[in-house]
């Protein structure tokens, strides 16, 4: 297949980096893949051929200045075999492509449901808590792709200084609201006060200065350990000893996959596509979002059971790895333009 792979932006974020994984494995079975995005970027470093391609912008009600695109959109069509809309914001060139074969990823929970998205020949979702949302439209649920050999990094945060280490407790991402650290950090002293030993760390920054109250607020606490944003958040997972995610929403939960990649169980909010991904009690632990006395509860339950729960947390991420899910993912495609598979 001749794949044009339209990105809303030129910056790796989660649904970037799975693209860029899939599009490696599809490479490397004989497919074509070309990346159209709206301005120069990082992923015009990622050795594939770049074209350019505007979608109207990310702003809201940006979506009606992606019209303006369709007619380029029609003639790169016509020289690919299928259009890959990597996102929401991609699929904005659906009217613009009719007669084209298309396929619409959706990457994230969504409160509402174009029309035009029926116009898709395939729609894939991160989840289950995202396919539930798109009523009517299929959607093929084929999760997030990890890469299972975990790369070898030191830790970001400082060594301990002589003794045996101590366990580490961490939450790795950006420092938002959606994303809950604040509940880590306010679950830290009862973690402490009944495991002194463990280190709390935080990896992570708000790249997008989203709520700078908030993360002013993550970063003067006292019970944890700051770390800034490092470029690999997986290298990371191997030097944790329970990973917590503490969101109030996630489509998928890809850093929790990655830490169970690494043999690291998990602490995960029961919301989204959290649940999908963390067998409660196997893996790791399942808690009410907002509430931090559970939250220390299920740290140190798991930290109790860190070696059972993380071989088993390892075994169970094999099915998120990026072979199986180029498999999942190229049977689709092939589906969508009618080719043998």
């Amino acid at each position: 297949m001749r794949i044009l792979a339209v990105c809303a932006v030129a910056h790796p974020g989660g649904a970037e980096i799975g693209l860029l994984r899939l599009a490696r494995r599809l490479l490397a079975r004989g497919h074509a893949l070309t990346l159209a995005t709206p301005a120069a970027g990082p992923l015009d470093d990622a050795g594939l051929p770049v074209v350019r391609l505007a979608l109207g912008g990310l702003d809201r009600g940006a979506g009606a200045r992606a019209a303006a695109s369709f007619p380029r959109a029609r003639r790169l069509a016509a020289a690919h075999d299928l259009v890959y809309l990597n996102g929401t914001v991609s699929g904005r060139l659906l009217p613009g492509l009719a007669g084209r074969r298309t396929v619409l990823h959706v990457h994230d929970i969504v409160d509402r449901v174009p029309r035009f998205w029926s116009c898709a020949d395939a729609v894939l979702a991160d989840s289950g808590a995202v396919a539930e949302r798109l009523p009517g439209l299929q959607a093929h649920v084929v999760y997030c792709p990890v890469e299972l050999d975990v790369p070898d990094a030191p830790a970001p945060w400082p060594p301990d200084g002589g003794g045996a280490a101590r366990p580490v407790v961490g939450f790795v991402g950006r420092i938002e609201p959606r994303k809950g650290p604040l509940d880590l950090v306010r679950a830290a002293p009862a973690i402490r006060a009944a495991r002194p030993d463990v280190r709390i760390v935080l990896v992570g920054d708000d790249p997008y200065d989203s709520a700078p109250a908030y993360a002013a607020q993550v970063r003067a606490a006292q019970d944890v350990e700051h770390i800034p944003w490092v470029p690999d958040g997986a290298a990371v997972m191997r030097h944790l000893d329970v990973l917590v995610a503490p969101s109030r929403q996630e489509p998928f939960g890809t850093v929790l996959a990655e830490a169970m990649a690494a043999g690291t169980p998990v602490v995960a909010t029961r919301v989204g596509g959290l649940a999908e991904v963390v067998a409660d009690g196997v893996t790791g632990r399942l808690v009410t979002p907002g509430d931090p006395a559970e939250l220390a509860a299920a740290v140190l339950a798991v930290l109790a059971d860190r070696e059972r729960m993380g071989a088993a947390a390892r075994a169970h991420a094999q099915q998120f790895g990026a072979d199986a899910y180029a498999d999942r993912v190229e049977a689709i495609l092939l589906d969508a333009v009618g080719a043998p598979r």
